[in-house]
């Protein structure tokens, strides 16, 4: 890289492409758009190099580690691009697969940060709010029908708890997808879109002592935080911008139709079905970050076992569908003894696409097992993993979705 040759005292703007374990680099974003706690960020594993590369940026700035740069002639860039003359079929599809991933990732903090946004102005600009909410809605509705087969991506926005803004966009996505699987028309998932993103505003007004509670809420602190379907419909009711069934979905995401939720413990026939379809979207994504069921597969059991009943049976069935045998953020151990994680949903519901490593955590990447004479041998509990495993893989990271095609 003749770049790298020439003395200079400007930082050096690396390519993505040369992004690599060992250096140091600096993010040339605000720190209210990215995901990572510092822009200064040394890499230690590829998957702090994936998530860079979903951001949308051209470059980063090279802060240390230059000398771990591999320098590449002029012969060599010659034989590379010759070499992608002729791609092989695999390798084109894995190329495909990782910019579907990266465009869902950067598609998820973009409307993570759109929705801080448009919370941030909902009391003192409540049309302005409004109309970024409902070109929000658009882009989710858009980037859904985008692919004529739609799959679910596991995204993060980097946090370790899951923000209101976060656990927004992920039951949208989910509801969305439901509401597309029964055909039910545009008109209501703009509705369902809309009244997902402000399901949760009402815990903004909910002390963060509260809801960040690590430990056992208190009677007085759980009865609060409930009154937060209440704080929400009155932050929006009040614009008198909002229609009766995106209110709806504020008010009543926690109502159960055995009559066993709140604020007002309505039965399913006086549940609007899209508002239904919301309440079991919003539980299964809580679920995920709930401190015993971290697993999608657990928290998927969690609502057979412990709230039957309590959705219907044709929301489930379609939800179930929706996320298949090993729904992305699964931890698998594959039959040839490698570990991984599901990415994204397949048709193939036994050979998911998963980013896979050695059970000691080297040799990572990301690895179609449909293309493969591999499948997943069973599911794997977050103690069952090395430390190595444990750290390539994100293990411990929360668990969130956006929308992907595939080939």
């Amino acid at each position: 890289m003749e770049l790298l040759r020439v003395a200079r005292t400007e930082p050096i703007q690396l390519p993505l492409s040369k992004l690599q374990t060992g250096i140091t680099v600096k993010l040339p974003l605000s720190w209210k758009n990215h995901p990572f706690l510092f822009n200064r960020i040394k890499i230690e594993e590829e998957a702090q190099i994936e998530l860079i590369k979903s951001l949308g940026v051209p470059y980063v700035l090279l802060v240390s580690g230059e000398e771990l740069l591999e320098e590449e002639s002029e012969e060599g860039d010659e034989q590379a691009e010759k070499a992608e003359e002729v791609v092989d079929p695999i390798v084109e599809a894995k190329r495909n697969v990782r910019k579907s991933l990266r465009l869902s990732q950067k598609r998820f903090i973009d409307c993570v940060n759109e929705c801080r946004s448009t919370f941030s102005k909902i009391a003192s600009d409540p049309e302005g709010a409004y109309r970024e909410a409902a070109s929000l809605v658009e882009s989710l509705i858009e980037h859904m029908f985008e692919y004529e087969q739609t799959h679910l991506a596991l995204v993060t926005a980097g946090e370790s708890d899951n923000s209101v803004t976060q656990h927004g966009i992920s039951v949208a996505v989910l509801a969305l997808m439901i509401a597309r699987a029964m055909e039910l028309p545009k008109s209501d998932m703009r509705d369902i879109a809309l009244g997902c993103l402000f399901h949760d505003i009402g815990k903004l007004k909910v002390p963060e002592s509260i809801r960040r509670k690590k430990t056992q809420l208190t009677a007085s602190e759980a009865n609060f935080l409930k009154m937060h379907p209440n704080f929400g419909y009155e932050m929006l009711n009040k614009t008198g911008l909002f229609n009766k069934a995106v209110l709806s979905i504020v008010l009543h995401h926690h109502e159960f139709i055995d009559g066993s939720g709140f604020p007002d413990g309505l039965t399913e026939k006086k549940i609007p079905i899209i508002t239904q379809l919301v309440s079991l979207a919003n539980d299964y994504d809580g679920q995920l970050w709930a401190e015993e069921s971290r697993s999608p597969q657990i928290a998927l059991g969690y609502l057979f076992k412990n709230h039957a009943g309590k959705h219907s049976e044709t929301l489930i069935a379609v939800l179930v569908k929706l996320l298949g045998i090993y729904p992305p953020g699964t931890l698998v151990r594959l039959s040839d003894g490698d570990v991984g994680k599901v990415m994204v949903t397949t048709q193939s519901v036994k050979q998911p696409q998963v980013w896979a490593c050695h059970p000691d955590g080297s040799e990572p990447g990301l690895r179609f097992l449909s293309q493969e004479e591999v499948f997943v041998d069973s599911v794997l509990k977050l103690e069952e993993l090395t430390e190595g495993a444990m750290r390539v893989l994100q293990a411990d990271s929360g668990i969130s979705f956006y929308f992907a095609g595939t080939p």
